[in-house]
């Protein structure tokens, strides 16, 4: 009885990230990152472009990642995605094949409301886009992270809305106490003395009487 050499090729298995079809050529992955500051003040504000900073030079450190973009809102609360913008187009971007993996601060920084926190996650899951959260090290791709992400999403939603009733319980306190707070840079003609009372610019107050002479 004759027998036969079987030639065999065996096709290693790819794994593929976010919206690529697999090709004989090897793809980078395409890498996008978040940003969010929720307030005005100074030293957010720093923070905020040393996250933008930083992003952009890790995201191009990697030689197997591609830079898409640095998407990010500044002055803007995270328990709403109504008005954040760069959010918004990041997540429209991902819908349309463009980016593969998103990497962001904290699940704080991506959302502090968890039914939306959860409705974008799963969204990105089902588009195969992982969704990168440094601070908590969670992989939203990996099979632990939606249950991990529902309890810090939760939590960072509780934290959010205490932050907000201790700010309105602060504000009515000092009205009550005959201490009402203005942000004098907002409008012309007043600024602040040491003990934080409003007193008139009067070079300012000259410009605000011809207005409405």
């Amino acid at each position: 009885m004759m027998m036969f050499a079987k030639n065999i090729t065996v096709i290693p298995a790819r794994h593929t990230i976010g919206t690529q079809n697999p090709v004989n050529k090897v793809q980078k992955t395409r890498v996008a990152a978040y940003c969010r500051v929720s307030t005005e003040y100074e030293e957010q504000e720093s923070s905020y472009e040393a996250q933008v900073s930083h992003y952009t030079n890790y995201i191009k450190s990697n030689r197997e990642w591609e830079m898409v973009k640095v998407y990010a809102d500044e002055g803007i609360s995270g328990t709403n995605t109504k008005k954040r913008d760069e959010f918004n187009q990041m997540i429209m971007d991902c819908k349309a094949g463009k980016i593969d993996m998103i990497l962001t601060k904290s699940i704080s920084r991506f959302s502090r409301n968890t039914v939306d926190c959860l409705k974008y996650i799963r969204e990105l899951k089902a588009l195969n886009i992982a969704v990168f959260f440094e601070k908590e090290n969670i992989n939203t791709l990996d099979a632990k992270g939606e249950v991990l992400m529902t309890i810090m999403a939760a939590l960072a939603q509780q934290e959010s809305e205490s932050l907000s009733a201790n700010v309105r319980m602060g504000i009515q306190f000092r009205n009550q106490q005959g201490r009402v707070q203005v942000n004098h840079n907002r409008f012309l003609g007043y600024t602040k003395d040491e003990n934080g009372k409003l007193i008139i610019v009067p070079e300012e107050a000259d410009i605000v009487r011809r207005i409405y002479i």
